[in-house]
Formats: C-alpha cells, structure tokens, sequence
C-alpha cells in the first residue's frame, strides 16, 4: 500500500514541478490565489477537460466522495454542482461567464467557505504556450468569515494545487490521476 501512495505522490509532483502556486495576496476581509502551470495540449483540449470536471477532478475535494457526480453546465448561469445520495445536491459555483478555449469565470464560495458570509471568483484563463497551454487559475475570495481567514489562503492554495494538477495530469494522459489510497 505505502508503494502505491508513494508512486501516486511521485506521479502528482512529477506532474506539476512545472506548476507555479501562491496566495499572492491575503488580509483579515479575504485572499487571492493564483495558480500557474504549463500543460502540454492545446487550449480547445484543456477546456474540454475543464468542463468535464467528473472526469478528473479530485474525489477527496467532493461532498459524495466521487467526482462522477459533479457537473459543469458551461454556459453563463449554469453551475458546477454535485448531486448527493437520496435526492440531495449542491451548488458549488455559479458559472458567471465562457470563452471556450480562452476562459472560464466561477462565481460563489467552495466547501467550508458556503457557510460563511464570503463570495469568490475563480477564474481559467487558457493561454497558447510552446505548443501547449499555460494554465492560469485566479481564485479572489472575500467577505465576513467567523473567526477571520487565518489559515485559509494556505489550505484553498493547497486545494487548488491539488485540482490543477488532476487536471493537467488528465488533460495530458487522457485519464483520472491515480488515487493515493486513504490511510
């Protein structure tokens, strides 16, 4: 078991040591991320993975435990939502604008921060590079947060690492990344 964790764990840092990731800004009202990465496909590729967000998405970073009930309804209004067991479901971002191959902009708040007073915009910006595409995530989120944001900029920065490099390694093998087993 640790054999595959570790192989898992190689394969994700291999995958993005390219991959440029920092709270860029941060105060007791909100945060900016940005995240930065180069992944070897072309932007119309990279987008049609983005928005297939079941096919690669990180299972651990759901509410039901599988990527395969999230949905991205690509177009202005539509949402990024999650159907749960007995009829439940859950909004997780509200899609505030599409340019496919180019951009896509999310509004709303992601897991602890839905029960908060904040709102968020978490932006794909796609760009032609080097016979690939660089990757730019933009995640600006503000608001009342009980407690203040304390350790939050790090751990959305450490959440968006991790889903920025399931999708490029997606986008570039044409598969989910391998899971690390729970301990």
């Amino acid at each position: 078991m640790k054999t595959i964790f570790l192989g898992a764990a190689l394969v994700a840092l291999a995958c993005c040591a390219d991959a440029q990731a920092a709270v860029v800004e941060s105060n007791a009202n909100g945060f900016a991320i940005e995240e930065t990465v180069h992944i070897a496909v072309s932007p119309d590729k990279l987008y049609s993975a983005l928005v297939h967000p079941e096919l690669w998405w990180n299972p651990q970073h759901t509410l039901s435990g599988s990527a395969a009930n999230l949905s991205l309804d690509a177009k202005a209004g539509g949402c990024l939502c999650e159907s749960l067991p007995n009829g439940g479901s859950v909004r997780h971002l509200t899609v505030a604008a599409v340019m496919p191959g180019k951009a896509i902009v999310l509004r709303g708040a992601m897991g602890p921060f839905q029960e908060q007073g904040v709102d968020g915009a978490l932006i794909f910006t796609l760009k032609t590079k080097d016979g690939g595409t660089d990757l730019v995530l933009d995640n600006n989120l503000g608001g009342f947060m009980k407690g203040g944001m304390g350790k939050w900029p790090e751990a959305a920065d450490g959440m968006l690492t991790d889903l920025v490099a399931h999708l490029k390694y997606y986008a570039e093998a044409g598969e989910a990344m391998p899971a690390a087993p729970s301990k």
